[in-house]
């Protein structure tokens, strides 16, 4: 199954548009021994290859506002945080903390720390990303409107959603390694995004189904 496609800067109805900072810095690498759910599908920086794995990459557990949204929903084990960008129906750019606990994401609001979403694992079907060295990825979620965002450690992001699911449920998470795929924008906005190698970087186009 052909799983994500081509990248680049977000287009919009057939015209380019940039896409998104790209926080890694360097040319993409074959990564011939990536393990895990990429299997030496992806192309991976080299800088991402050998960076060092933290996890909670904010401190989370030293910020009490964001530990009392955790805290008021019973979950306040931290596998993975950090910054990424967020985007929306519209294809605006938002910046969020992202919070990975053994039971949910949590976006927050960086600038308030109020909570905007909460996506239960259970709840999330699969992740998609392309086979390239760019830093998208989306979280699909059957009940709920999907996730697109861009994040300079997507890699060890979706590494740990896949661990922390299957030691949660013993239901290995499905990972879609594609140049285009689809994900719902909103509840009645379907989006197709594609990433293709461009002379200078990658191209992302976005295209309303």
């Amino acid at each position: 199954m052909d799983r994500f496609k081509d990248q680049t800067r977000p287009r919009y109805d057939g015209e380019e548009e940039s896409p998104p900072p790209d926080f890694d810095h360097g040319p993409g690498e074959e990564d011939e021994g990536t393990p895990g759910p990429f299997a030496g599908g992806k192309i991976r920086r080299k800088a991402s290859r050998y960076r060092e794995h933290r996890g909670d990459y904010l401190h989370v557990s030293s910020r009490p506002e964001l530990m009392k949204i955790l805290e008021k929903q019973g979950d306040t084990s931290i596998r993975f945080a950090d910054k990424v960008l967020k985007f929306t129906g519209s294809g605006k750019m938002k910046r969020r903390i992202f919070i990975l606990t053994d039971f949910a994401i949590y976006l927050i609001d960086p600038e308030t720390e109020a909570m905007t979403r909460r996506i239960g694992l259970a709840a999330v079907e699969k992740v998609c990303l392309s086979k390239l060295s760019d830093n998208f990825f989306a979280v699909i979620i059957p009940t709920e409107y999907d996730l697109l965002m861009a994040s300079t450690r997507k890699t060890e992001l979706v590494q740990v959603m896949v661990d922390v699911t299957k030691s949660a449920s013993d239901y290995e998470l499905e990972v879609l390694l594609s140049n285009r795929f689809e994900y719902n924008a909103s509840a009645s906005l379907v989006k197709e995004v594609s990433f293709e190698e461009s002379e200078g970087g990658i191209k992302t186009r976005f295209k309303w189904k």
